[in-house]
């Protein structure tokens, strides 16, 4: 158990607090966007596989905070609201985890990262596409689309994030549903690397340890969530899906 924590650095230690506090703080700003940080933040001096296990408990423990964070009440009702993209979403989920090896990953992360690019930018220049409202076949299609994605790449995120985004919806919200997708993807992310073995008695502790300063940064990243208004908070939601369009991009032209 001691193995791993005994193998890092006082200094990769103190700058792996650093990447879980940011990371948390920019997931308590916007929502989304915390195993990007922290991979590739982790990932610049540490072993791939122990940058992986040091998001998995981070992720699952934030995520829970952030679709319970006005109560279970208010989270059941945006449950509710949201229900038919999280049914389709599962769905084709499961579909596109099945057909991972039939599409090459650059392929996938452009035909994620090129649309959420665009829209990013059309919205941030003034161009306003806004969906006409949360209609059965538009929650289904977008579900679907972004449940089938998060199936074959593991990215969920930006693609409900632009969804959200179009339907205007208002910012306690937007935050909620998010928290609820994504921590049923960490439960399941968190299953699936106890049974590959990423998540064992070696790493575990460095997860472990990662969970306060990732908690730490989502409370001051909440602070100013609370403190903006929609306005600023669709405009930093914008930003990080910029910011998370390009790095989709950018790793598919490295691949």
């Amino acid at each position: 158990m001691e193995h791993i924590l005994d193998t890092l650095t006082v200094q990769h230690l103190a700058l792996a607090v650093f990447v879980a506090v940011g990371a948390g703080m920019v997931k308590g700003i916007v929502g989304f966007a915390m195993p990007m940080i922290f991979v590739s933040g982790l990932s610049t001096f540490l072993a791939p596989e122990l940058a992986l296990a040091g998001l998995i408990l981070p992720t699952l423990c934030t995520n829970v905070i952030q679709a319970l964070r006005q109560g279970p009440t208010a989270a059941w009702n945006s449950v509710k609201k949201f229900k038919v993209f999280l049914v389709f979403g599962l769905l084709t989920l499961i579909v596109g985890a099945q057909l991972v090896r039939l599409l090459p990953l650059p392929i996938m992360l452009l035909i994620i990262g090129l649309p959420i690019t665009l829209f990013a930018l059309l919205q941030l220049t003034g161009v306003d596409v806004k969906l006409p409202g949360q209609t059965f076949r538009v929650a289904a299609g977008v579900g679907a689309f972004a449940g089938f994605m998060g199936g074959l790449s593991g990215i969920w995120g930006p693609p409900t994030v632009a969804y959200l985004t179009a339907l205007g919806t208002n910012k306690d919200d937007h935050m909620r549903i998010q928290g609820v997708i994504y921590g049923l993807g960490a439960v399941a992310l968190t299953v699936a690397h106890l049974g590959s073995g990423v998540l064992r008695s070696e790493t575990l502790p460095f997860s472990l340890a990662m969970v306060p300063p990732a908690l730490l940064g989502l409370w001051l990243g909440g602070r100013v969530f609370d403190r903006i208004d929609q306005v600023v908070f669709r405009r930093a939601t914008l930003v990080g899906l910029l910011i998370a369009g390009l790095n989709l991009v950018r790793r598919a032209a490295m691949l």
